[in-house]
């Protein structure tokens, strides 16, 4: 057995007091309650807390008046924890833990943490950039509370905000003939080699494409970088498929690329913000979605 802040807040009132039956009227308890839960705390503790005097009320051990100093400010902690509880509940301030999908952060994170802190001074909002299974778990972890995503394959104990939509589109170097395309179809790369953004999920979502056009991409070089993706295909290595595209059409080492849209009906990628469902969320995320839907309402 162990005591409680009740059994604390019922030796201070006695103390207090110095008289069980007042106490108890303080309480809306009955004298005799009151007192088992004092003895009950004795026990606990292994310590005689009150002297109790016949018809005289009670008076506090010595061990009594050094544990009323401890047990007050126990209380005073415990008030002062709710109270943070509280105003973290009640407004959008301190520290938001937010995750997001590696390749979405370049793209989204700087504008949105620039129009978080306009709209929520006293947000701080830190992110955890990773893949999809490592960004569910800390969620499900609580190690985060919410987090930009992708809509793919997620877990079904993820409550969804949806934010926007991003359609995949065929990256050419800016040198290849067909570069200069209004659309262009899967068919007419069919023997072309293939750079693969091979992340997971993602290279599913990708090579799915292919599957319904009836062959498969001849893929040369698989990578786990959105750039580096971008850097072959400008070099010439082969053609690609992106749903984001960058402003500017230059790659780091100074090549340049194409994005063209594909001809054929493929699935666009939406974007949401994902927490645990049937956790109540926070004024924090609650204020961090609410700019990320302002955001995404010109973003795109």
């Amino acid at each position: 057995m162990s005591f409680s802040l009740r059994h604390l807040r019922h030796f201070v009132s006695i103390a207090e007091h110095q008289n069980i039956s007042s106490a108890a009227r303080e309480l809306f308890l009955s004298q005799p309650a009151l007192s088992t839960s004092i003895v009950q705390l004795e026990e606990v503790l292994g310590l005689q807390l009150l002297i109790r005097h016949h018809a005289r009320g009670v008076s506090l051990t010595p061990a009594g008046n050094t544990f009323l100093a401890q047990a007050r400010s126990l209380i005073a902690h415990a008030e002062e924890v709710t109270n943070t509880g509280r105003a973290l509940g009640e407004s959008a301030q301190g520290i938001l833990e937010a995750g997001c999908f590696w390749t979405l952060s370049p793209f989204f994170l700087p504008s949105l943490l620039v129009l978080s802190r306009k709209r929520h001074p006293e947000l701080e909002v830190k992110i955890s950039e990773g893949p999809l299974n490592e960004l569910q778990r800390l969620l499900h972890n609580g190690n985060i509370e919410i987090a930009l995503l992708y809509d793919i394959d997620l877990d079904r104990n993820l409550a969804r905000l949806p934010l926007t939509q991003v359609e995949p589109h065929i990256l050419l170097p800016a040198s290849h003939p067909l570069a200069n395309r209004a659309n262009l179809s899967l068919r007419a790369l069919q023997d072309e080699p293939f750079i693969l953004l091979d992340l997971p999920h993602s290279r599913d979502y990708f090579l799915g494409f292919f599957g319904k056009q009836g062959f498969q991409p001849k893929v040369r070089h698989r990578t786990q970088s959105f750039e580096l993706v971008r850097g072959l295909v400008a070099s010439g290595e082969g053609y690609s498929i992106l749903n984001l595209q960058p402003s500017s059409r230059q790659t780091y080492d100074g090549g340049e690329v194409r994005c063209l849209p594909i001809r054929e009906k493929v699935p666009a990628l939406s974007v949401v913000l994902a927490h645990p469902a049937g956790l109540r969320q926070t004024r924090r995320a609650q204020g961090f979605a609410r700019c990320c839907q302002e955001y995404f309402k010109t973003a795109l």
